[in-house]
């Protein structure tokens, strides 16, 4: 009957009284003539007790006059599954067990608990003691734990170890920090009570390790008088001809966490000299489903033609001196590029989110370069939000898409004309240089009729000795 007496240090008190109960006489059957039975009557004096009271002391092993307790509490966080980490991933650790350490250092210490406030948001799974010394632990409430330590009481210069498990994947990250409260307290007196309460938090952090894919369409085409118009995009009223190029990124989050957010940059070369005229026009930039914006982007003079400051022969050396390729890359110092910032929404663990920039680019430039062929590197990069943070060492957050304009190599119209007149023109200037040449080496002044006779003559006498020596 006394298990579950956890009060020790006030008194039991026993109370006895006396008193007449109804006093029944057995066998009554007697007519309404006869007398009532007589009843005992209680002989009673002023000052007299009918009660009696007693208290009983329970007996405690205290060496101290008010039996204190010196109660001490310590603890620390272990998250399961990774390595120990200053910092909890959401959706990345799904359990957390708090170790906690509670010892007295004073007398016996009576009806000892301790006592855990914790989020909503995660839920208690159970306890773990390293040695079976009768500790309990139940929720009082859902964010409440209420654990008994060495009941009834827990023993001078002992020291207990405790173990609660929490289950965390419920977390929304709503909160900065994960908090635990935890205190201790007994029906003994303490005089020292500031080491019975112990605060344990750790941050909370969307760990997230983000990718970023893409491609362009088309990888290449070629451009120059020789394309027929046909096979590039007009604009109303503009006597450009544009190609069209369309750029595709997709976000990915690896997790473990929830993205809250992030920032695309997408940077495109969009000049060939620092002082030239804008290259594309952003026709539209959408992000898949509505998730995120871009921000807008207007050429107001898409349709520029640059002006030809040079004269014929500067064409034709050109044209005979076109040097090979040429790389617009905007990590390059200098260069003008064009910058397409989007802002992306939360994105859970293995989503994508896909982002299209659809685009022009005036041909009517490019013709102006001596290059055979213009290779444009675009590059884009993801920027997580600043409540996440980025697994280092993870998957790169930057993505390289490269297409390249061709040049037909064909000269205009009128320059063929005047590519064959100087030809012609140098073929006879090189064949007159050649005459002269040869003329001043004298190979137009030998006399043939000369060496002709000389050679006749030679011929005769050496007909003539051979018959000298046969009629011999």
């Amino acid at each position: 009957m006394w298990k579950d007496v956890r009060d020790v240090f006030a008194p039991i008190a026993f109370e006895v009284a006396y008193s007449l109960g109804k006093h029944v006489l057995e066998g009554e059957g007697g007519t309404d003539r006869d007398l009532p039975a007589l009843t005992p009557v209680l002989r009673w004096k002023k000052g007299d007790k009918i009660a009696t009271r007693n208290e009983t002391w329970f007996e405690k092993n205290c060496l101290s006059e008010d039996c204190a307790a010196d109660l001490r509490l310590h603890g620390k966080l272990l998250l399961s599954g990774v390595h120990v980490r200053p910092h909890l991933a959401l959706g990345g650790v799904r359990n957390v067990s708090l170790n906690l350490t509670i010892s007295n250092a004073g007398d016996d210490a009576y009806d000892t608990n301790i006592f855990l406030n914790f989020s909503r948001e995660v839920h208690y799974i159970n306890f773990w003691q390293r040695e079976e010394k009768g500790i309990s632990c139940g929720l009082v409430e859902l964010d409440f734990l209420k654990c008994s330590v060495g009941f009834p009481f827990m023993r001078a210069h002992t020291k207990y170890h405790l173990a609660v498990l929490f289950d965390t994947s419920h977390l929304s990250g709503e909160n900065e920090t994960l908090q635990f409260l935890v205190h201790t307290r007994s029906a003994n007196p303490e005089h020292l009570t500031a080491d019975n309460f112990l605060e344990i938090s750790i941050p909370l952090v969307h760990e997230v390790d983000t990718t970023i894919t893409g491609l362009v369409e088309p990888t290449s085409f070629a451009y120059g008088n020789s394309i027929e118009a046909s096979r590039f995009t007009q604009l109303e009223d503009m006597e450009c001809n544009f190609q069209p190029i369309n750029l595709t990124f997709q976000v990915v989050n690896n997790g473990p966490s929830r993205l809250p957010g992030s920032i695309v940059d997408i940077r495109i070369p969009n000049r060939l000299v620092a002082s030239g005229a804008d290259m594309f026009h952003i026709l539209d930039t959408q992000v898949a489903e509505g998730r995120g914006n871009c921000t807008p982007h207007r050429n107001p003079t898409p349709c520029t033609i640059p002006q030809d400051r040079e004269n014929i022969f500067h064409t034709i050396f050109a044209f005979f001196t076109k040097s090979g390729r040429r790389v617009l890359d905007c990590d390059r110092p200098g260069r003008a590029c064009l910058v397409i910032s989007c802002t992306l929404g939360s994105q859970p663990k293995e989503e994508a989110i896909s982002i299209d920039v659809r685009m022009l680019l005036n041909t009517e430039i490019l013709k102006r370069d001596s290059s055979s062929m213009i290779q444009f590197v675009t590059r884009g990069n993801v920027r997580v939000d600043e409540r996440a943070m980025e697994i280092p060492h993870g998957q790169s957050e930057e993505i390289t898409l490269v297409f390249e304009a061709l040049h037909s190599q064909e000269p205009r119209g009128y320059v063929v004309g005047w590519i064959i007149a100087i030809s012609l023109l140098v073929g006879i200037l090189i064949f007159l240089l050649l005459a002269v040449l040869l003329w001043k080496m004298g190979f137009f002044r030998r006399r043939y009729r000369e060496i002709i006779e000389a050679e006749k003559s030679r011929k005769d006498s050496d007909e003539s000795w051979d018959w000298v020596q046969k009629s011999q």
